[in-house]
């Protein structure tokens, strides 16, 4: 009624001003005319006019269409907004390119009100007319949004375009996608919607449909999205985004081996890790930064792992890298590597290719040394003081004082090569200020042995340890082995360089005791490890069942966890929900989802959005309604984000007219009255009419 009322109202006012108007002009012309007769012009009166002085204006309709357009072309956005609400009152939407010049002033604006407005324009013409706007105008809206940080309509606008089996250009989408990861939600939606794209691209490739021509994605476009899960903590899901560029034939570069590294390292699978390592490590002069971030990456799963054999090997591997031949350059005849995701011996397993000498040349992605273990200087790596700290603990800690020199030794070459010899005496420096002088000592007669004796200095410092501790008996031991080894040969001498000596020996074990180095031994000794060594092992059990579809075996490992009371992580239920989701076995998701709950209420257990969003998803696909409900309560009380847009196509492409026409009244039991309930709230939820 309202909307009527308007309507005769806006035909009324604007009638009634062409019909002024009109007067007006009428009475001009009349003026004119007699003016031209008063002045005695001889010519005869005629009755014809000239077009150029009478424009008669035509229908409201003209008028108001003429206004949009002058509005527009002036850049009167106020102006221009209430002439379109007017005419689309009146005659629903203009014309399709009017429709396009508005939303192209409104995207362009800086004041993000009017992007608002332009937000639910269109969302209005999607409900309404959906094939108003062409491919072009909607990747310049999603550009727009994206820029302005608006990931939800930047997201949806391209999802639009998606259903039309049609996507962005690269290059576009690229800066779209560059945008929308700045954000955690952007990176949320992003990762969702190039999971889309795939599904699309291989639904499309299988029906031999030409559109497949047109969905285009590159390297480019997967880093920037993996690097925004490592970002924001989005392990799960970069991890399930690695395997899409495998289904898809993604090439991985450089760029993409780093990242997908440190997603790995995120999930505790370091023999992933591993087949990459074996792939670069001859890289050209470029890469060395990403060489260096892959073994620091690998460095650190092997300290989480507790696995100091592994974390020598690779040291010892690491040293036998001679450098780097700056002229050397990338082949430009290079032939992808195949690296198996899970098992090597899976038949069916999923393998990436890999050309780790590539960089995309548009490529904006950044390598960051977050991990601080290594160093590179004139092309060699070397370990960091917080890598050293590392060894020197766990070796302390598990007492293999021998092999910890072992490593010393082995880095301690090319400390040489690179104009320092200072490694050990560092190491024995800094024991013997946090009082480990028993080690220290140990260190000496290690290094002794080996032939790399220290300089009297470093014995020096050991000395002023044990008399400032009035460990006499020590000191006067480590005297005796000094004089065995020639360093001081007569009494008169020996006291002498002993005085002077203990000075310099004071200073230095002043300045270590304030060294990054014993710094960085109280700080490893201090901190504890989120996830113990032993849960890191039986995940990587369960990660390779799992992908091997074998769940009786990985729920046998699962269930051994639970007997030794050892606290699963979020990848415990995750890759089980993954292995039972290949299957097809919802309702076993169902039981893990218990467990998940009692986790939460017995321990101190967080769940991340991936997992929520997981399970969400499997839910929806088995049809459990009241269990989807309960995940979106729990996000919802969390204040995650949820893609209701991607959870409505899942919706409609496997329910879509489930109970759509039944009501509560028609159902046959209280078991279909209850799920008629949850199919309902959850369309309402999604916002399907």
């Amino acid at each position: 009624m309202a909307s009527a009322i308007r309507k005769t109202a806006l035909v009324s006012y604007h009638g009634s001003r062409i019909l002024v108007e009109r007067s007006l002009r009428r009475l001009q012309v009349l003026d004119g005319f007699c003016k031209w007769h008063h002045f005695g012009n001889s010519q005869p009166f005629s009755t014809r006019t000239q077009p150029k002085r009478l424009c008669w204006e035509g229908s409201s309709h003209g008028v108001l269409l003429r206004k949009l357009e002058v509005s527009l072309k002036d850049h009167r956005l106020n102006e221009a907004w209430v002439t379109f609400n007017d005419f689309k009152t009146l005659y629903g939407f203009p014309k399709g390119y009017v429709v396009c010049r508005l939303l192209a002033e409104l995207s362009y604006s800086s004041d993000p009100r009017w992007l608002q407005k332009a937000c639910n324009l269109v969302s209005q013409i999607f409900k309404e007319k959906s094939d108003l706007l062409p491919t072009e105008t909607l990747t310049k809206l999603s550009l727009s949004f994206a820029r302005a940080q608006m990931p939800i309509p930047a997201s949806m606008v391209l999802r639009v375009i998606l259903e039309r089996e049609n996507t962005p250009a690269v290059s576009l989408l690229r800066l779209i996608v560059f945008h929308m990861v700045k954000t955690e939600v952007g990176t949320c939606l992003a990762s969702n919607f190039l999971i889309q794209i795939c599904e699309c691209l291989l639904r499309i490739s299988a029906n031999r449909n030409d559109h497949a021509k047109v969905i285009k994605l590159d390297t480019l476009i997967f880093n920037l999205v993996l690097e925004g899960c490592v970002r924001f903590k989005s392990s799960l899901k970069g991890q399930e985004l690695v395997e899409w560029m495998s289904r898809t034939g993604i090439i991985a570069d450089a760029h993409s081996v780093v990242i997908i590294a440190e997603i790995y390292e995120m999930n505790g699978l370091r023999d992933e890790i591993k087949k990459f390592k074996d792939h670069i490590d001859q890289v050209s002069a470029p890469f060395v930064c990403h060489y260096q971030q892959l073994y620091e990456v690998l460095l650190n799963l092997h300290f989480e792992f507790d696995d100091l054999d592994a974390a020598s090997e690779l040291v010892l591997d690491m040293n036998r890298f001679r450098g780097l031949n700056p002229n050397k350059k990338p082949k430009n005849d290079q032939k992808p590597c195949l690296v198996s995701i899970g098992s090597q011996n899976l038949r069916a397993g999923l393998k990436i290719q890999i050309l780790p000498e590539v960089l995309q040349k548009e490529s904006v992605i950044r390598v960051e040394h977050g991990k601080g273990l290594l160093s590179s200087k004139n092309g060699k790596l070397l370990l960091s003081n917080r890598a050293l700290a590392n060894f020197i603990h766990g070796y302390k800690r598990q007492g293999r004082i021998s092999e910890l020199t072992k490593v010393l030794l082995s880095m301690q070459k090319d400390f040489q090569t690179i104009g320092e010899s200072s490694l050990c005496s560092d190491v024995i420096g800094a024991c013997a200020c946090l009082g480990w002088l028993e080690t220290a000592h140990d260190i000496l007669d290690d290094m002794e042995t080996a032939g790399s004796p220290c300089s009297l200095t470093t014995y020096m410092v050991l000395l002023t340890a044990y008399r400032s501790r009035e460990m006499f008996k020590e000191a006067d031991a480590l005297v005796r082995q000094l004089r065995k080894a020639g360093l001081i040969k007569n009494l008169s001498v020996e006291m002498v360089a002993f005085t002077s000596l203990l000075e310099r020996a004071d200073n230095s074990s002043s300045s270590l005791s304030k060294s990054d180095l014993a710094d960085f031994i109280i700080q490893e000794t201090r901190e504890e490890k989120e996830v113990t060594p032993t849960v890191h092992e039986l995940n990587s059990s369960i990660y390779f069942f799992c992908k091997a579809k074998m769940m009786g075996d990985a729920l046998k490992i699962y269930q051994k966890m639970q007997m030794k009371g050892i606290q699963p992580t979020v990848q415990t239920f995750a890759y089980l929900v993954y292995g039972y989701s290949s299957l097809g076995s919802y309702r076993d998701i169902t039981i893990i989802w218990g467990d998940i709950k009692r986790n939460m209420k017995n321990r101190n257990f967080l769940v991340s959005r991936d997992l929520y969003e997981l399970l969400l998803v499997n839910f929806l696909r088995g049809g459990y309604f009241e269990r989807v409900m309960e995940v979106a309560g729990y996000m919802k009380e969390c204040k995650m984000y949820t893609d209701k847009w991607m959870y409505k196509s899942e919706f409609l492409k496997l329910h879509k007219n489930l109970y759509k026409c039944l009501k509560a009244s028609d159902t046959r039991n209280e078991v279909q009255r209850k799920r008629l309930e949850f199919v309902q709230t959850f369309r309402k939820w999604v916002g399907i009419d």
